[in-house]
């Protein structure tokens, strides 16, 4: 096959998933049929999309030994490439089951066409993004995937916290936007451009400038905002209130976003060198609090909540460290976890109760403290059997930092024949964990690593402080209850950050004094409103 015609054969499979997502937006707005038949023919469509993107996945992997670059179309606007295939199929997969549930999960709810609307809208804004090849694109797509997501944080609008959360998003994402064109503004002054090829070929060039620094670090906050990193992290617990499927697409798919886009960055990440020390700031510091936060939860969406913080600080961690590899996989792996953790997050309550009638067993300090240089020594074996050129020694230890806890073990086990079966387990755990971090750089991803040394010494040395907190959390609950208070409220960040925003843009709510109305959707005759039956 020539390979312009394949090219573009390739950018059409791409673009094939938002064009259909866009098509399941327009007909639930438009729709007046039941309910039922709507949901019908929006999973038809979600699970055509899911074939295209696979379909469009495997094309990119076939072309990438042609050459491996992006494949543009509309004029150089939109551009597909391997890392955003592999986002878009998961994005996609995480559609189609969200949407199942939904139709499921929602049954007898009024609005149904509302939500099925904003789901779609979502869907396409997000594979948009993954398309953007010019700033323009990459700000619109962004901008209105925040739109799109404000009618399912607020699907009950009779919920206080919801609306509230709605609200600190809504302000948040405005900051984002306004980061992201500051950042788009002093790269295209640079370049004379908006496109992203002319950007990269630019800095391949040696020509780094002030001004490129500045966009790097414009561009660094604006992802430490649309990934919920602290100190603007609340908004991302409080829309618990929204149903569990809007809670799953958030946190599994739309905060990962963050990630791709830092990934995608690489090049500008490079020639700047206070982005990506403000996203080793942000994120380990991200990671740190809302890892000791998460112990002191009992609520599972609460918990799954404060853990997809932490995941996203570590995540921004890596790209700030320039183990983009570890990035994207990173991504990939959390966005199912998460999805998975709340689409089953029902089937806990049991598991929770079982543990209330028997308790749950304190974990040994020896195993605490045995836990790190046996798994210090398995990274470190691993790493040696794979040729010892992975990665860095640094990240080695974050890496065994990482993996120690799986190695405790209960300090009164209900039998001892359990301890051994159960270390055994665990070590069998971390070889593979390790030999899969070792795979990474042989993932067909299409990105590369670009590894910061001295930030990753920082790094080291948060994670062993978070190790150290976590142990003396087990160790010592009494001793530390001064500080469990201040852990468990997350130092009250949220607080303050919540007095900010309602004082810079003022808001009425349901709490408030009067019960909340659903905003107009936009022209009359749509989906706004109606029950669907």
């Amino acid at each position: 096959m020539d390979s312009s015609v394949s090219s573009e054969l390739n950018f059409m499979l791409a673009l094939a998933p938002a064009l259909l997502m866009s098509a399941a937006a327009l007909g639930a707005w438009r729709s007046r049929e039941p309910v039922e038949r709507l949901w019908r023919r929006f999973n038809a469509l979600t699970f055509a999309a899911l074939a295209l993107a696979l379909a469009g996945l495997v094309a990119q992997l076939a072309l990438a030994p042609a050459g491996g670059a992006a494949d543009t179309g509309m004029d150089g606007w939109l551009a597909a490439n391997a890392f955003g295939a592999w986002v878009s199929l998961l994005v996609q997969l995480l559609g189609a089951a969200i949407g199942v549930y939904s139709s499921k999960h929602l049954r007898g709810e009024p609005r149904q066409p509302v939500y099925a609307t904003a789901l779609a809208a979502v869907l396409a804004a997000v594979h948009l993004l993954l398309l953007a090849n010019h700033w323009i694109v990459l700000i619109a797509a962004w901008a209105a995937i925040g739109g799109a997501m404000h009618p399912l944080l607020c699907f009950y609008g009779d919920r206080p916290f919801a609306l509230l959360a709605a609200h600190k998003k809504r302000v948040t994402d405005r900051a984002a936007d306004l980061l992201l064109i500051a950042a788009a503004a002093l790269a295209w002054s640079e370049t004379g451009s908006g496109s992203f090829p002319v950007l990269w070929a630019h800095i391949a060039a040696g020509q780094a400038s002030a001004a490129l620094a500045w966009s790097g670090a414009c561009l660094a906050l604006a992802v430490i905002a649309r990934t919920a990193l602290m100190p603007v992290h609340g908004w991302l617990v409080q829309v618990m209130e929204a149903p569990t499927p809007v809670s799953a697409l958030l946190h599994a798919g739309v905060v990962n976003l963050g990630g791709y886009v830092l990934v995608l960055f690489a090049p500008l990440l490079g020639v700047s060198p206070a982005a990506r020390w403000l996203l080793v700031a942000f994120g380990l510091v991200s990671a740190m609090v809302a890892g000791l936060v998460l112990l002191t939860r009992v609520s599972q969406k609460v918990h799954l909540a404060w853990s997809t913080i932490a995941q996203m600080g570590f995540m921004l961690l890596e790209c700030g460290l320039g183990l983009y590899l570890f990035a994207a996989l990173h991504l990939l792996g959390h966005s199912l976890y998460k999805a998975h953790n709340f689409l089953n997050a029902s089937s806990t309550v049991g598991e929770c109760g079982r543990k209330l009638v028997t308790g749950e067993a304190r974990n040994s300090g020896l195993s605490m403290a045995l836990a790190v240089p046996v798994a210090l020594a398995v990274v470190f074996a691993v790493r040696a059997a794979l040729g010892g050129g992975a990665w860095p020694w640094w990240w080695s230890a974050v890496l065994a930092l990482a993996w120690a806890p799986i190695l405790w073990v209960p300090a009164a086990p209900q039998g001892r024949a359990a301890v051994p079966v159960r270390l055994a387990a665990a070590l069998a755990m971390t070889v593979l964990l390790t030999l899969a971090a070792g795979l990474v750089d042989h993932a067909p991803l299409g990105v590369a690593n670009d590894p910061l040394a001295p930030a990753g010494l920082v790094a080291l040395a948060g994670m062993a402080a978070m190790y150290l907190g976590m142990a003396a959390f087990q160790l010592r609950p009494r001793a530390v209850t001064a500080i469990r208070r201040w852990v468990y409220a997350g130092f009250y960040m949220d607080e303050g950050y919540t007095h900010w925003v309602l004082r810079l843009w003022p808001v009425r709510w349901a709490g408030a004094g009067r019960a909340a109305a659903p905003a107009a959707w936009g022209l009359r005759g749509s989906a706004w409103g109606r029950s669907g039956s």
